[in-house]
């Protein structure tokens, strides 16, 4: 029977959170189960403090709205504090090397958070540090989108579905999201679909990673140009053609290999011949390329929803990699059942 204030790991097996593919499922479900019922708890206006005194250090290489906004927002609400390092306002990769960086914020701060440019980086930071390190992305993967996303798809699931019978499509470049949204569902034993030109495909390397967690979880995995994979979907999802790490690439390349057939409109909607099929974005969209005003504002679209849960699962995180996860579950549970004596 589910027990929501219950955790099958009372600790992450790493100390770390670099890349999902580092858990197994159960404690991916535990990181999900500690993210909502602290939202859930939130929601009906309880309060936590069981970061209190916890200092949680924010570097970032690139600009930042749902990542930064939602780990400060995370931290106050749990009772403990974020320090913003935006770029350039620290020594790292400047005067100072990553492992040195790390190793003064491990003396100074609780835990960190690193948005970077290269993965390298962040694998450097965690190795180095002696406190938890989270990946807040990189040009590898987006392990707290992944989080986020996993509990938007959990939120709106079709009704008495089983995981391995849900269908997710994710519709253009080979990007770290959409790399990160295969780990994330097929890990939960669910088909995966990339629809993209062949030249944008997931590599091999990480369609290994796919498979080798439907040999253990059940699911599929697949890429295709042929629209015919959009069919009977229950979630299609997109990003930006031209991102943070293809600045050597001219916006006008990614328009002609990507619009219009790539384009997420109301017909590829329709295309998948299942009305209440639910849209998502990671956002920022780039309006009327990758996606029209009309799916993203649609009644279909939970991009809001998504964005929303960036904030639950960085809730989630840095209680679970702070240790106190299920602390933070039995305080809800004891305050739920003194309301109700």
């Amino acid at each position: 029977m589910y027990n929501p204030y219950e955790l099958d790991h009372k600790t992450p097996s790493r100390k770390d959170f670099i890349d999902t593919t580092e858990f197994d499922q159960s404690e991916i479900l535990d990181m999900v189960k500690v993210s909502t019922t602290v939202r859930d708890f939130i929601k009906e206006g309880g309060t936590l403090a069981t970061l209190y005194h916890k200092n949680l250090a924010m570097i970032f290489e690139q600009k930042s709205t749902r990542t930064r906004v939602s780990f400060e927002v995370a931290m106050e609400q749990l009772g403990g504090h974020a320090l913003n390092l935006a770029p350039g306002a620290i020594q790292l990769g400047a005067h100072e090397t990553i492992a040195d960086t790390a190793r003064v914020l491990s003396r100074m701060c609780d835990m960190i958070m690193a948005r970077v440019d290269r993965h390298a980086s962040v694998v450097e930071l965690a190795e180095t540090s002696t406190v938890p390190v989270i990946n807040g992305m990189s040009d590898y993967n987006h392990p707290t989108q992944e989080l986020g996303d996993i509990i938007t798809i959990f939120d709106h699931l079709p009704a008495d579905k089983p995981l391995d019978k849900v269908k997710v499509v994710f519709v253009g470049d080979c990007t770290q999201v959409c790399a990160s949204l295969m780990m994330i569902t097929t890990k939960m034993g669910m088909d995966f679909v990339q629809y993209a030109p062949p030249a944008k495909w997931l590599s091999d390397d990480f369609l290994k990673i796919g498979r080798a967690n439907n040999q253990r979880y059940g699911g599929s995995v697949h890429v295709s140009d042929n629209p015919a994979v959009l069919e009977g979907a229950d979630f299609i999802y997109t990003d930006v053609w031209y991102g943070l790490y293809d600045k050597e690439t001219p916006k006008d390349v990614y328009m002609r290999e990507f619009y219009p057939k790539y384009q997420v409109n109301d017909e590829l909607l329709a295309a998948t011949g299942n009305p209440n099929a639910k849209f998502m974005h990671c956002l920022p969209a780039s309006r009327n390329e990758e996606v029209t005003d009309s799916v993203l504002d649609g009644p279909n679209s939970v991009a809001w929803d998504q964005a929303e849960n960036r904030l639950t699962a960085q809730r989630g995180l840095v209680l679970y990699f702070g240790g106190v996860a299920q602390e933070a579950l039995d305080e809800i549970k004891g305050q739920k059942e003194e309301l109700n004596a």
